[in-house]
């Protein structure tokens, strides 16, 4: 039976219908992960690793799944994880996902590299959203980014810190993702020839298809590749927390530091200022064979969640995923996979349609585990499988 006559309502349904409306390098691209992907399978086999406790005869008529991520109220502990290059997967994908989150009422993330400049999403929800940040050897393109983020309403900043080289992706290998010789040349087209759909909707309707926040710094705004090597040049190996502490100097809004894996190093974190952590390992992108962030995430929440928000990315595919992260100690969760294929394979509406399931799924779960408010989800309402082992 094709997948285009069964009503898409899980995270897998939407990925098999962007599988088909992608064409593959781009598919590719948002599916994989780092080597052999073993990682990329942990992040989210390891959910299983944990059980939640259900608990009946309360009475939980008025369940309430609201929090505050960031300072700012949200209608679930959930965010939109930036998502490079996010308007490739749909036409102008960042001002989908930015409406889709507003309308639910969850922070948006907009990745550095994204195709819509801030300025955009700003013009499409009006309310401040989060800017996700790469540093930079040049300096100077770091400090005028996050001035165009201030301007355009972005509060928060998310600052990544595990891409002191990029991670080998060897999907964008064998798709000429990343080649410009002659082979990748013609891999590449013959993928668009076989997604006629997609070349119309975000091909042509969907132009410009620049790195819109920086499209001031790169010689031809309309050639990627041109992009991928100023981003190749721009990626900066040498730095150190002592730059997070600058950057701390120069940001006035909120900080938070994703890509943390270790409890020193989220302690680092604390020591420079930041007020948040995203436990995260890239979604399995950069360093294969490391540990899942869900087993790693209680012992950071236990090192420093008293004193600092914890984030939990990576590997959450539905509402109870959520709430087994913030039993064990996550402020909130980012997605970034899920509503990136929701809105390639449903659009705007396909991507209102998941988040909304994230929502019935968390107040069905607080319900049937006895709770009515978020902040009753904790370490009481969870276990380790058996057999299993964690913190």
């Amino acid at each position: 039976m094709s997948i285009f006559n069964v009503n898409p309502v899980t995270v897998e349904d939407y990925r098999l219908r962007a599988r088909r409306f992608l064409p593959r390098f781009l598919f590719d691209y948002i599916d994989g992960g780092a080597n052999r992907e073993s990682t990329l399978r942990y992040n989210v086999s390891d959910f299983e690793h944990y059980r939640l406790i259900q608990r009946v005869m309360k009475n939980v008529e008025h369940v309430d799944c609201s929090t505050v991520l960031a300072g700012h109220q949200a209608a679930m502990p959930v965010a939109l994880a930036p998502v490079g290059m996010a308007g490739m997967f749909a036409r102008r994908g960042e001002t989908q996902g930015a409406r889709a989150a507003q309308r639910i009422g969850i922070p948006f993330t907009t990745s550095t590299l994204g195709i819509c400049p801030v300025e955009e999403i700003q013009a499409a929800i009006g309310q401040p959203f989060w800017f996700q940040l790469y540093m930079l050897r040049d300096r100077g393109i770091v400090e005028t980014l996050l001035a165009r983020a201030r301007a355009a309403g972005c509060d928060t900043l998310v600052f990544t810190v595990d891409l002191a080289v990029l991670g080998l992706r060897l999907r964008d290998f064998r798709n000429g993702m990343v080649g410009t010789n002659l082979p990748s040349k013609l891999s590449k087209m013959a993928q668009l020839l076989s997604s006629p759909r997609w070349v119309l909707d975000v091909g042509i309707k969907g132009k410009p298809h620049s790195i819109g926040n920086l499209s001031d710094v790169v010689p031809d705004p309309d050639d990627l590749n041109a992009y991928k090597a100023f981003i190749d040049s721009q990626v900066d190996s040498t730095v150190t927390w002592q730059d997070i502490a600058w950057l701390r100097s120069i940001w006035p809004g909120k900080l938070i530091i994703k890509g943390i894996m270790e409890v020193d190093d989220a302690q680092a974190a604390l020591d420079v200022g930041a007020d948040g952590v995203v436990v995260s390992n890239h979604g399995a992108r950069q360093l294969d064979a490391v540990a899942s962030s869900i087993s790693k995430l209680p012992a950071i929440a236990d090192a420093v969640g008293g004193q600092m928000e914890v984030y939990l990315d990576g590997g959450v595919r539905n509402g109870l995923d959520v709430l087994k992260a913030v039993a064990l100690g996550a402020r909130g969760v980012l997605i970034g996979r899920p509503w990136i294929w929701a809105m390639a394979g449903g659009g705007e509406a396909g991507l209102d349609s998941l988040l909304g399931l994230f929502h019935k799924e968390i107040r069905a779960g607080m319900a049937l585990l006895g709770v009515n408010r978020i902040e009753e989800v904790n370490r009481d309402v969870i276990e380790l499988a058996a057999g299993k082992t964690g913190t």
